[in-house]
């Protein structure tokens, strides 16, 4: 198969898809790469890198587009790529869809095979391909959060650790998974106080086992959440629902409680955030303040520390992308039911509930579309 490598082109997006040594895996399993120039340049990775991984540098998208079998990106196609898709080339990359109605029809029109990083599981349930860039995001939250609580940021100049005699900055985290888990670790060690909300009382067993003292893991509810909200100098947004939109776990009307100068960090703005003040910001821009709250909503927060990012991301992705390219996207997918997961829109029909959901479209069983491409009246994947 003809694989390539795009470069990406979302504000301050740095990291890239693949590295040299993906590329000399992929070589090693009989594979064509096409490399977009200095598509690895803003994550350390040269040209001359890939040529010496035996990877074919070519000037322009558009020809990656026209020659590629399976293109891979580490954001979603922006606007000025969705008319070089062609029908039945495989897009493999984060899609995050459910937030993206524009990519999700444009998609459907071009009939490509659309497979979202986020939504490929493993036999356990977990999302291998999610939970690199998540525990890179959840880290990030908390030095996000800390930055903007100084002064010259708008914050109201609080030290998330304190000093000795001086109380610590207290932290929420909404969500319990990779992110908050991550973003609560981080918040630990700094000696903040940490409140981590969720919903699943397994899950808070589990992290009231595994996390240090000044760590505090509560069920989640809204009362609760509107208590804490009150009290935090920092709140973490790290809710997930696969393939779904984030729901919408903190109002406008809370923010007229929270302390003036205290920050939001929405980690989960790629699928449209969990608070409702919450629009995607970038790096360059990388926050707003309303009723005297600082909003963090960078979209690609990993994109910020590149070079861990992609060779995180090329750890998981990379065995996936190998296997697509030796078997095909049907075969694939008929063999391995995380692959199958991953499906999101299919030559043009909609194969992810969420999506599905989000927009009032119909959705296919994929199990069904590999062989007769029958509708799925009830929207769901068996």
């Amino acid at each position: 198969m003809i694989v390539g490598i795009l470069k990406e082109i979302k504000a301050s997006e740095n990291r890239v898809s693949m590295t040299p040594a993906g590329v000399e895996v992929m070589r090693e399993n009989g594979h064509t790469v096409l490399v977009e120039k200095d598509a690895g340049a803003g994550s350390g990775f040269g040209d001359e890198l890939y040529e010496s991984a035996g990877a074919e540098i070519v000037d322009t998208p558009s020809e990656i587009y026209e020659r590629a079998e399976m293109v891979m990106h580490v954001k979603e196609p922006q606007p000025s790529e969705y008319g070089l898709i062609r029908e039945d080339q495989i897009v493999f990359t984060y899609l995050h869809l459910a937030a993206a109605e524009e990519l999700t029809w444009a998609l459907m029109e071009r009939k490509s095979i659309n497979i979202a990083y986020e939504t490929i599981e493993d036999e356990d349930g977990s999302l291998p391909l999610l939970t690199p860039m998540s525990e890179v995001a959840g880290r990030m939250a908390i030095q996000q959060g800390a930055k903007y609580l100084e002064m010259t940021h708008g914050g109201h100049g609080v030290l998330l650790g304190g000093v000795p005699g001086v109380d610590p900055g207290t932290v929420l985290v909404i969500g319990g998974g990779v992110v908050g888990t991550n973003a609560a670790k981080m918040a630990c060690g700094l000696g903040a106080k940490v409140y981590l909300l969720d919903t699943n009382l397994n899950r808070l067993r589990y992290l009231s086992d595994v996390m240090p003292s000044n760590c505090f893991p509560l069920m989640s509810s809204p009362p609760l959440v509107r208590e804490l909200v009150t009290k935090a100098e920092v709140v973490v947004g790290a809710v997930l629902i696969r393939g779904a939109k984030a729901p919408r776990l903190v109002t406008r009307e809370m923010l007229k409680t929270m302390k003036k100068g205290s920050v939001l960090v929405d980690v989960a703005i790629d699928q449209g955030g969990c608070f409702e003040t919450s629009r995607a910001t970038t790096h360059e821009d990388p926050i707003y303040t309303i009723d005297g709250v600082v909003h963090y909503c960078v979209a690609n927060m990993p994109g910020a520390v590149a070079r861990t990012s992609t060779l995180a991301l090329t750890n998981a992705t990379l065995p996936y992308a190998v296997e697509i390219a030796n078997k095909g996207w049907r075969a694939a997918m008929q063999e391995n039911m995380g692959i199958r997961l991953g499906a999101n829109v299919i030559q043009g029909k909609v194969t992810c509930p969420g999506v599905g959901e989000s927009f009032g479209l119909d959705c296919v069983l994929i199990d069904d579309l590999l062989q007769d491409d029958a509708t799925c009246e009830t929207c769901c994947v068996r």
